[in-house]
């Protein structure tokens, strides 16, 4: 291979590993260790990749690559795929940010409303028990009643929020922030 050719190879693998390392580096937002980021970034300019091909590519142990697969289908952002022909499975990475966003946050966003609204839903029942018990003094009725008043009101964020990811969900939000903006 001559140099001329060989140069604007190595300029492509340059800037793959500019963006591999970037996105790599930020996964953490997604809740996954620096090996599935490493993976997820390295998949994301691969068609497809084999479990062996990702081990070959990355020097991974096969528990530490299972266990980054496993997390990285867990939160959308690899998807096991078919091949006719093949006993081995494939895997290709979600190449659209603004699924892998949306199924990431959306996730974490509704189990979040859920086991706070819940959590707050038990938590009011308790201060109205304490409100109706007889013994209950003033101070603790008043204290007991500023709480969940406290709890009622951050009702309306988790509403918001469950009203957010369903926005998202239904792709009714970009008609308030379009994809495609232009800087």
């Amino acid at each position: 291979m001559s140099e001329s050719t060989e140069r604007p190879k190595v300029k492509i693998e340059e800037a793959k590993d500019k963006v591999i390392g970037a996105i790599a580096e930020t996964m953490d937002l997604y809740g996954v260790t620096p090996a599935a980021a490493n993976l997820y970034a390295t998949m994301y300019f691969k068609d497809q990749m084999t479990l062996d091909e990702m081990r070959t590519e990355l020097g991974m142990s096969k528990p530490s690559m299972s266990t980054s697969v496993r997390k990285l289908q867990e939160i959308e952002m690899v998807k096991k795929t078919f091949t006719r022909g093949s006993r081995k499975h494939t895997y290709v990475a979600e190449k659209n940010f603004f699924r892998s966003f949306m199924a990431f946050y959306c996730q974490m966003w509704e189990r979040e409303v859920k086991m706070n609204l819940e959590a707050i839903e038990e938590a009011q029942e308790d201060f109205i028990d304490v409100i109706k018990d007889s013994t209950s003094t003033p101070e603790i009725v008043t204290t007991a009643k500023k709480h969940y008043d406290q709890l009622e009101e951050s009702k309306k964020y988790y509403h918001w929020l469950d009203d957010l990811v369903e926005s998202i969900k239904s792709g009714k939000i970009f008609e308030f922030l379009p994809k495609d903006q232009q800087d």
